[in-house]
Formats: structure tokens, sequence, C-alpha cells
């Protein structure tokens, strides 16, 4: 799939939306905080969780 092995599905997580890693972090919150301008530094920080690559494939 593209090399998108960060991005997963699962139907008891999230309601079966994309996520990243399996965690409860959607994609399209990823997206949706880039869209809006908020810094990939900042992001990282509210969700430690994520990494930088997280983020770069969430916006393919």
């Amino acid at each position: 799939m593209l090399g998108l092995d960060r991005i997963s599905f699962n139907r008891n997580i999230m309601g079966g939306q994309a996520c990243i890693r399996g965690m409860r972090i959607p994609v399209s919150l990823v997206v949706n905080l880039v869209a809006n301008g908020k810094p990939i530094g900042e992001i990282l920080e509210e969700y430690p969780d994520l990494e930088p690559e997280d983020i770069r494939q969430s916006l393919l």
C-alpha cells in the first residue's frame, strides 16, 4: 500500500477510521492540524506518541 506502513484500519479502533499505528490518533486529526497551520514540532509535543514519519505518511 504505497509504503504506508504506519497507517492502520481496525473497526474496533475509532470506528475503523485510518489511524496512526493502531493508536487512537486518527490520520484526519493530523491532517487537520497541519492544514490549520500547526507546526509539526508542536504536534509532536502535544502527541508524544507520534513520530515525524507518522505525520509524513498521514499527509500522503
